[in-house]
């Protein structure tokens, strides 16, 4: 049988880039609610650009005097003018949340695989660590791509990408090197750096941001579909996340008791409603019912300990594969 030739990509944005600057305030704010009241019920979005960040939202909370601003200078710098527009979660959507029900209606996709330790594909690692490697040297604003090809039946790297800020396409292609160096890659290894030429305007300066515009980054890359709902920003009360979160978890589980390739999960909620409409899990392309699990808003917050204030970390380079407590 002729083998035919398959791409797959993957990128990943610097935690200065206007959107995930966004996704932290947003996630930052939740953590200094939580961190006072763990039972606060937090929905905040930001969007920022041009030396201004506008800060919207529904919060009910106990926690007082959360400074806002502060909280947006330390994460998009001193410069920018901070505007606030917050009011309490709707009765409404209170009541069914209080009985223990879903926040929202939504489907949640969790994902493992075997590619790598992180249990993600591989061209999601490695344009995430890419970035990251780059970061570490160039704390900007940029963005990272990785194409791997298949054409042999053996996934090898075709491409890569990197636009980084206040960095030259020599530092740029050093580092590149560097971390092709490191991680052995082999290929063609076509490179694409400051593609565009160099630059030196970046983050809210260059353009605007918006909380939760980093779906697919923030998840597992555009070759899983995702559910379509955004985490930062979201106490855990939201399935949005939490449910997301413990997707991942039975994901992470299933893969790793059948020592399978490939596990989705897939769960589905109506707002009020505790327990979930679909709770399926697909295993190396066997589909099942998943059992063992609390899988109610409830049941998810204690299993996974999420009334802390732990998210701004997520909030940076993604929510799965980074060590957090979902992901082992």
């Amino acid at each position: 049988m002729k083998h035919i030739t398959s791409y797959r990509t993957a990128e990943s944005v610097s935690p200065k880039h206007p959107d995930k600057l966004c996704d932290q305030i947003s996630d930052a704010i939740l953590d200094a609610y939580l961190a006072i009241d763990p039972k606060s019920r937090v929905a905040m979005e930001a969007c920022g650009g041009h030396g201004q960040v506008f800060l919207t939202g529904e919060i009910t909370s106990t926690a007082k005097n959360i400074d806002f601003e502060q909280i947006a200078h330390r994460i998009a710098g001193d410069d920018v003018e901070v505007m606030v527009n917050v009011v309490k979660q709707s009765p409404e959507i209170a009541q069914g949340v209080d009985t223990g029900g879903a926040g929202d209606q939504g489907i949640m996709i969790g994902y493992a695989c075997d590619e790598t330790p992180e249990m993600l594909p591989r061209e999601v690692v490695l344009s995430r660590r890419l970035n990251q490697f780059i970061f570490a040297k160039h704390p900007y604003d940029g963005k990272t791509q990785v194409t791997l090809c298949d054409n042999t039946g053996k996934c090898e790297v075709e491409s890569i990408v990197a636009s980084f800020q206040n960095t030259s396409q020599k530092e740029l292609e050093e580092l590149v090197q560097a971390f092709i160096e490191q991680e052995s890659l082999t290929g063609k290894l076509e490179l694409h750096l400051n593609p565009a030429g160099d630059w030196s305007q970046g983050g809210f300066d260059a353009d605007t941001g918006l909380t939760g515009r980093k779906l697919i980054v923030d998840n597992y890359g555009p070759r899983i579909p995702i559910g379509g709902g955004c985490f930062s920003g979201k106490d855990p009360s939201k399935v949005d996340r939490s449910a997301a979160y413990m997707a991942r978890r039975v994901a992470v589980d299933y893969l790793q008791k059948y020592q399978a390739k490939e596990v989705f999960v897939r769960l589905a909620y109506a707002i009020g409603y505790a327990e979930p409409l679909e709770r399926s899990v697909i295993i190396d392309g066997k589909i099942e019912q998943i059992e063992g699990y609390d899988l109610t808003p409830r049941g998810i917050i204690k299993h996974l300990d999420l009334l802390r204030p732990i998210y701004e970390p997520t909030a940076r380079y993604g929510h799965f594969g980074e060590g957090f407590g979902w992901d082992s």
